[in-house]
């Protein structure tokens, strides 16, 4: 059977110490993606509301890094544990506060968005 799924292991479901990131890609959130532990699910593609990856054939790409707004959904959703973000940061923690805030407009500042 060629498509057989692989369990993980209990060392599979910890999340490495420090996830690399793809070669060329600009660093401009905490988003930290390995490439060589994706399964293939596709989950990050289908909860990250920014299409931040996209699947080529059987692995999720990271196709716009600077998109991620660290929302975390694809590091919750990856059963691979290949994609790391500190949730809870950047835009993502801009727009919690200005709804909690009442704001209608996002302040997202130098903090959030180099």
């Amino acid at each position: 059977m060629s498509d057989a799924i692989n369990l993980l292991s209990a060392d599979d479901l910890r999340p490495p110490n420090k996830v690399p990131m793809d070669e060329g890609v600009k660093a401009v959130n905490t988003l930290r993606y390995d490439r060589s532990r994706c399964v293939g699910c596709g989950m990050c593609v289908n909860v990250c509301p920014h299409a931040v990856f996209r699947m080529e054939g059987k692995e999720a790409i990271l196709i716009d890094n600077e998109a991620c707004m660290e929302c975390g959904a694809c590091a919750l959703n990856c059963p691979a544990r290949a994609i790391l973000v500190d949730s809870g940061v950047g835009c993502a923690a801009a727009m919690i506060v200005s709804a909690l805030k009442g704001r209608k407009e996002v302040a997202c500042g130098p903090d959030c968005c180099p």
